[in-house]
């Protein structure tokens, strides 16, 4: 039975939005593509809602995060209403599982812990107190608990970071550098006449490197190809437009002219 005052209640706060959810999911009178989802058919979602979550912050669209956030929150919801069902846990207990999490990880701010530290200092505490937490999970392999449906550049960048710590690590950039060369050059000689599943792996390993090249630049690999993206569609909007002007779309030119109107916006990013 719905609880109709809650759901159109407009200050119903989280109680209103697990209600919602709940109907939505009740075998008899709730929406039937609710009802067919599992886990894994809105796991893809709850990814697709984190992006849009940062995207709405790398443009500081700042109305539309709070929309953003909230499909973000509604995938949650969605979960924990799966689980709830299924007799794995609720909302609550993911809520009360953040919050303990959070307390323990926080020493310095709800225990006894000096709270006069450098950030430094509090990072190298923040991973003594997960490493703990892992082995409580029994995830005793350095790598263990990184997760698998991470972005690809992420998940590289945080397993480096993992083998660091025990001591495998380039002492300096220039190492990295040189292996980006070399794995670049093997990708060259891949791609003459190796099968597709061997230049495939040659790229991966160049892909992972650069990953590697981001750690040590103290760069988010994912952002910095996130800014590229911004930048790549915006000078290839330009092309558009100036194309227009002479009458034209990008299929009725050719990459010599594209090319040149390429270097003339590239040329005022410089300047700029």
């Amino acid at each position: 039975m719905q609880n109709k005052d809650l759901i159109h209640n407009p200050n119903g706060g989280v109680a209103r939005l697990l209600e919602i959810m709940r109907c939505l999911r009740d075998p008899d009178t709730g929406c039937p593509w609710d009802i067919e989802q599992d886990f894994s058919t809105i796991a893809p979602y709850t990814i697709e809602e984190a992006y849009e979550v940062a995207d709405a912050i790398e443009r500081e669209a700042w109305e539309e995060l709070k929309g953003e956030l909230g499909d973000l929150l509604f995938q949650s919801v969605f979960h924990a209403q799966m689980a709830s069902e299924a007799g794995y846990f609720t909302f609550d207990d993911v809520a009360d599982t953040m919050s303990d999490k959070m307390v323990a990880r926080h020493p310095h701010v709800f225990g006894d812990e000096d709270r006069d530290k450098s950030a430094e200092q509090q990072t190298r505490d923040w991973e003594t107190i997960k490493a703990a937490e892992r082995a409580g999970k029994k995830q005793t392999g350095t790598l263990d608990g990184v997760a698998i449906g991470l972005p690809a550049l992420l998940r590289a960048m945080k397993l480096q970071k993992r083998a660091a710590r025990v001591g495998f690590d380039w002492p300096d950039i220039s190492h990295v550098l040189d292996k980006m060369v070399e794995e670049a050059r093997e990708l060259v000689e891949a791609s003459a006449d190796l099968p597709k599943a061997r230049i495939e792996e040659e790229l991966g390993d160049l892909l992972f490197v650069m990953a590697n090249l981001a750690r040590h630049l103290d760069i988010d690999p994912e952002a910095a190809l996130r800014h590229a993206n911004a930048k790549f569609v915006r000078r290839f909007e330009f092309i558009e437009t100036e194309l227009s002007k002479r009458g034209k779309r990008p299929e009725d030119s050719n990459l010599q002219e594209m090319d040149a109107l390429w270097d003339q916006i590239r040329g005022r990013d410089k300047v700029d």
